[in-house]
């Protein structure tokens, strides 16, 4: 613990030694990130200065215990640098472990009532409330980005977001399933209801620079077999890698028949409407098409050859 200490102290040193350089803030970005790290290695270098201190202090302290004239005061002294150091070692070790990186992070809360209907969605606009409270308390920033009420004043959904130091940090044991029992106000006979309630704490994304090649991209467009109104067309695009260009040499793509330059298919409006009847088929008797015509002649037929 000591020799990780050391490397501590000496990268504090460091860091301090770089942020009075000049010309420092012509990068904000850099300056920024250097100010963070020293604020994040500054209370470990408190506690082991601290700590140094009174390891030196309990060391004056035993060479006074030869004078019997100092003897009661250094026992003091002795005993408070024994009980520093116990109280130091305990803090240090807690300082030293390592963090999250996104401890440091904003958070976006999600409450979502869950068993115990228009009671649950009450309970979720508690939660919301003493959230903000809490936030408000620490001089936290909070966003409102949706929510979802009830006619009680309760609410369904809920999402928002904090902003501030440390947030994800004292936050992020929030996640979960959150219980109630109680005699709700909804409830008029007295008896004691459970409803839950989920809250998702996440931390807030990067920012992240990116481009597109468009060399790199590979748009395939298909079309539909249907004429008329109905077709549509449908584009996706994908990366191009070398997987994906020897996969496009070897396969081929054969045209639609509907594409090509002359279509011989019959448009949609042929095939909804009914065509218009001829003249000579206006003029024609009406004949009924009957599938038991032949059935009945031949029987006739039949009886006759037997009577004979």
């Amino acid at each position: 613990m000591f020799d990780q200490l050391d490397a501590v102290i000496h990268r504090f040193e460091e860091l301090e030694a770089r942020l009075s350089a000049p010309g420092l803030y012509d990068d904000p970005a850099a300056a920024a990130a250097l100010l963070k790290e020293r604020g994040d290695l500054e209370p470990i270098v408190v506690a082991a200065r601290a700590y140094h201190a009174a390891e030196q202090q309990k060391a004056e302290a035993e060479e006074m215990l030869g004078d019997p004239d100092l003897k009661e005061l250094a026992q003091d002294e002795l005993r408070q640098a024994k009980d520093d150091l116990e109280r130091l070692e305990g803090e240090l070790k807690i300082l030293l472990l390592p963090r999250d990186p996104n401890d440091d992070k904003n958070i976006i809360v999600e409450i979502r009532g869950g068993a115990g209907g228009e009671e649950s969605a009450l309970f979720a606009h508690s939660l919301y409330r003493m959230y903000t409270m809490y936030a408000e308390k620490r001089g936290w920033t909070v966003e409102l980005l949706s929510m979802s009420e009830t006619e009680l004043g309760g609410c369904k959904e809920v999402v928002f977001q904090i902003s501030g130091d440390q947030v994800y940090s004292r936050m992020k044991f929030e996640s979960g399933v959150h219980r109630v029992q109680r005699v709700p106000e909804t409830e008029s006979q007295g008896r004691v209801h459970t409803s839950t309630v989920t809250v998702a704490v996440l931390p807030e994304a990067e920012e992240v620079d990116f481009a597109i090649n468009p060399a790199d991209l590979k748009i395939d467009t298909f079309r539909s077999a249907i004429g008329g109104r109905r077709r549509s067309n449908a584009s996706a695009t994908r990366w191009s890698n070398a997987r994906t260009n020897a996969a496009s040499t070897r396969t081929k793509t054969k045209p639609c028949a509907c594409c090509a330059p002359v279509c011989t298919k019959p448009s949609w409006k042929s095939r909804m409407q009914p065509s218009r009847p001829t003249a000579k088929t206006r003029l024609a008797p009406a004949t009924v098409p009957s599938a038991s015509a032949p059935t009945i002649s031949r029987k006739i037929a039949c009886l006759t050859t037997a009577s004979n």
